[in-house]
C-alpha cells in the first residue's frame, strides 16, 4: 500500500472516530445541572422499598 493511501485511510479512520464520538456524546440524556435532591430521595425511597420487600418475604 502506498504512503498516500495509508495517510488517506488513517485520516478517514480518525474522522470516522471523531464523528462516532460526536454522535455518541449527543444522546439527549439527563442534564448534569438538575435537582440532585430529587435523585437522592428517589434512590433512598427505592432502597427502603426493597428492604421492606426483602424483610416481608423473609429472604434475609
Amino acid at each position: 500500500m502506498s504512503e498516500s493511501a495509508m495517510n488517506s485511510s488513517a485520516r478517514a479512520a480518525t474522522s470516522t472516530a471523531e464523528v462516532a464520538e460526536y454522535v455518541r456524546s449527543r444522546t439527549g440524556g439527563p442534564k448534569d445541572d438538575g435537582p440532585k435532591i430529587l435523585e437522592h430521595l428517589a434512590g433512598w425511597t427505592l432502597v427502603v422499598v426493597v428492604a421492606m420487600l426483602v424483610t416481608q418475604l423473609g429472604l434475609l
